[in-house]
């Protein structure tokens, strides 16, 4: 078989059947992950739509390659086998990438980042998976897809009703001694609300020290972060405090 027929296997009729019907499966998959994910989103979550849809269509791609194991690598798939096990080599991958992609989320209090980078990584491991078992318009398909998350899928979320979140911490004076009930109402007062669970009190040399997670009651409403800080600089009873918002 010369090099010309051996790469023609790649894009013969049987393949291309193939990778459309995986394309269709991402799709699929794609927007089931987008509405899980706006849920999430809507919420004032640090995970929204781009990092669920991405996680939700990668998986898709690995657990329906293991569908079409004729097909691998141009239809070789059976004279590899004989050799090696290529499930291993993935299963060796994905396990290795999920550790570089935990590398790059940070936490700090509330604030989490980089979960939509480590979705991403995660991603492009798939998608060398695909072209490495041949799957090369499937590859293609969920870069593209992926691509298209990244760059407008925050504008999409943009435009959707949402409630964003800000997360806070106060620290008292040694005298003052806070309310709970004062402080969902001063909050309800400002277009937000305690979110149920977040409230964690500390003590910090005899000072308490308050931190929650305060969600909007809608998309417009909601003091800005600069009043917010304004208010609390202001208010007798506040030692220190820090104001941010609690997902990226």
């Amino acid at each position: 078989m010369t090099l010309t027929d051996l790469i023609a296997t790649y894009w013969s009729t049987n393949e291309i059947a193939t990778n459309v019907v995986i394309l269709l499966h991402l799709a699929g998959a794609l927007l089931l992950g987008l509405l899980v994910g706006y849920e999430r989103s809507y919420h004032g979550r640090a995970a929204g739509m781009r990092t669920y849809g991405l996680v939700c269509m990668a998986s898709c791609a690995l657990t329906i390659i293991g569908g079409f194991p004729g097909a691998w690598f141009g239809g070789a798939s059976q004279a590899i086998a004989a050799a090696t096990d290529p499930t291993r080599i993935i299963q060796g991958i994905v396990t290795g990438i999920g550790f570089l992609g935990a590398g790059v989320i940070m936490r700090e209090g509330f604030n989490i980042s980089g979960l939509t980078t480590a979705a991403s990584i995660w991603t492009s491991a798939v998608i060398g998976i695909l072209v490495g078992v041949g799957f090369y318009m499937s590859a293609m398909g969920l870069a593209f897809l992926s691509a298209m998350i990244m760059i407008y899928m925050s504008k999409v979320e943009a435009m959707l009703p949402s409630r964003h979140a800000v997360a806070i911490m106060m620290r008292f004076k040694r005298d003052f001694v806070p309310r709970e009930e004062a402080l969902q109402r001063i909050a309800r007062e400002r277009g937000y609300s305690i979110a149920g669970g977040s409230l964690t009190i500390g003590s910090n040399n005899g000072m308490q020290e308050w931190r929650f997670v305060a969600l909007a009651l809608s998309k417009r409403s909601g003091a800005p972060l600069a009043m917010l800080a304004a208010e609390l600089a202001a208010f007798a009873g506040v030692d220190s405090f820090q104001v941010s918002h609690a997902r990226n």
